[in-house]
């Protein structure tokens, strides 16, 4: 199925690094959400959103950009990382799906180095993330929604 990802992966590339590995098992278009403002996403049939986690939530950028872009009714899915785990960071961004009519096929998620704010005085959190096994699993996890990843194949 023709798939879009929309990311934002600034900090460390952590998301981006999961994000290449899908790609490069598919069909695949990467947008980064603050390069393209304006895409027109009505010929893909899986729309991806992914970022890392910023103030408990997807990247700013990435949420303007599904609010003004996302078509209705679309299949969607979700890939963060994150420095610690919590509950509720896909909150935001599935407002906006929701109010898009876009069915939500699954999330993805996985620890990513993290040294933003105070916590680069202490070296950071989740050193080594994503790791292997953490890149491993967004292909299969991509494979498993219905992409064309290492279980669709």
């Amino acid at each position: 199925m023709k798939t879009a990802i929309i990311y934002y992966s600034e900090h460390h590339g952590n998301t981006k690094k999961l994000l290449d590995a899908i790609a490069a098992h598919g069909d695949v278009t990467l947008v980064d959400a603050t390069s393209t403002p304006k895409t027109d996403l009505s010929a893909y049939g899986l729309i991806g959103f992914a970022s890392g986690i910023y103030y408990s939530k997807f990247h700013d950028d990435l949420l303007k950009f599904a609010e003004k872009n996302l078509p209705y009714g679309k299949k969607v899915f979700f890939i963060y990382t994150c420095g610690m785990k919590r509950k509720s960071y896909t909150d935001a961004l599935k407002q906006i799906t929701d109010s898009k009519g876009a069915q939500l096929l699954g999330v993805y998620d996985c620890l990513g180095f993290d040294t933003f704010g105070p916590l680069r005085f202490v070296g950071g959190i989740a050193k080594g993330r994503p790791n292997d096994a953490d890149i491993a699993g967004a292909v299969k996890f991509f494979g498993e929604i219905g992409g064309e990843g290492e279980s669709a194949q």
